[in-house]
């Protein structure tokens, strides 16, 4: 999986529109092999952005779950601590 790509689900507040599409776009690019599509290619690059954009915000309004929301900051947080662990300071 593409390391740009977060998961989205189960946060409070929900993903916003701007996160899907990022998800989405990143994506995109990372199965395209491309950032910036020729212009031959950027409709059908431009498609796939906006559909898995749409398939994602319905996977996440209709996916359920028993755990409590997780914390923006504190997910952060813990990426911080991870990072600092593999990378130093």
């Amino acid at each position: 999986m593409c390391r740009n790509i977060r998961p989205l689900n189960n946060f409070e507040p929900p993903a916003t529109r701007d996160e899907v599409a990022a998800a989405a776009l990143q994506f995109v690019r990372k199965v395209s092999g491309t950032t910036k599509p020729s212009q031959a290619n950027q409709e059908a690059f431009d498609h796939a952005v906006h559909e898995i954009t749409h398939i994602t915000r319905h996977l996440l309004d209709n996916m359920v779950t028993n755990a409590p929301p997780k914390d923006r900051d504190v997910e952060a947080a813990k990426a911080r601590a991870r990072a600092e662990l593999r990378y130093g300071t």
